[in-house]
């Protein structure tokens, strides 16, 4: 009976470690539709894709396959698409590559690229694909006789301390400059300054930084998240304050911890919706 046991414990301690290592290549698809009433008419259906914390993994073909099925307007990359720790630009710049094949691809850094020396040189090299390089500027898209506004801001630590500067002040001198009367979408690395975003009535913002919270327990959520520590708010999906919708990705690399628990790496894509 006892080595019964101890068999069918090794058969089950090997199943979970089989699946953990499954689950962290299984990227899967999420969904969200946003409404609003200050969404122009022409852009009624208008869908993004966002793909955030790439970190030079070797999954970018089944990224590229996923959204080679979705039809979208167009995507969004929200920072981190390199990894400081294995820098490699040549894989961030083959997956943007053909990535750019597939819709328009607006982009911003994260804390990763505040780090390396090579940032000036691989943004130039984005550029040269195609790739919209949206640096603290605001720009507009149009559909038919409708505009909106996308704002992109580069990550708070190129201008202070990633882990204690004052990222609040940093985020809202930026959006200060930046905001207008427009619908607005805002890319922006960072989920945990949700209420600066919401303050300056962005409509929809895309965020990612917290990789899901790394182990995301059942009925809990994340674990834990840079910037956010244990628990964090701001993990992964969907949140919203007064008219500011919000949608954290959990990202689809890994960095400081190299697996994830009960927390697949993910593809998201948006549909906007005129009330």
């Amino acid at each position: 009976m006892k080595r019964r046991s101890i068999y069918l414990l090794s058969i089950f301690i090997i199943f979970g470690i089989l699946l953990i290592f499954w689950a962290n290549k299984a990227l899967e698809v999420n969904t969200y539709t946003i409404s609003s009433n200050r969404l122009p008419k022409a852009f009624d259906g208008f869908t993004i894709a966002h793909i955030s914390d790439f970190h030079n993994t070797n999954i970018g073909d089944k990224v590229l396959d996923k959204l080679d099925d979705t039809n979208v307007d167009i995507i969004v990359i929200t920072g981190d698409i390199i990894d400081s720790r294995n820098t490699q630009p040549e894989i961030a710049l083959e997956f943007v590559e053909e990535l750019v094949k597939i819709a328009p691809c607006y982009y911003v850094s994260g804390n990763h690229e505040g780090r390396i020396d090579v940032y000036p040189a691989f943004k130039e090299d984005m550029k040269a694909l195609g790739v919209h390089v949206l640096e603290d500027e605001c720009i507009e898209i149009k559909k038919e006789n409708d505009v909106i506004s996308l704002i992109g801001v580069d990550d708070p630590s190129f201008q202070t301390d990633y882990l204690f500067g004052d990222d609040i002040t940093v985020m809202s001198t930026k959006l200060e400059q930046l905001k207008n009367e427009q619908y607005t979408i805002l890319l922006s690395h960072r989920p945990e300054l949700f209420d600066v975003y919401v303050e300056y009535d962005m409509d929809v913002v895309f965020s990612g930084h917290a990789h899901g919270g790394q182990f995301r327990l059942p009925f809990i959520g994340g674990l834990v998240a840079p910037n956010q520590g244990l628990f964090p708010k701001y993990d992964a999906g969907l949140f919203v304050e007064d008219n500011t919708h919000m949608i954290v990705s959990k990202g689809i690399g890994n960095s400081i911890i190299p697996m994830r628990f009960n927390n697949r790496p993910e593809v998201i894509v948006i549909t906007l919706k005129s009330e």
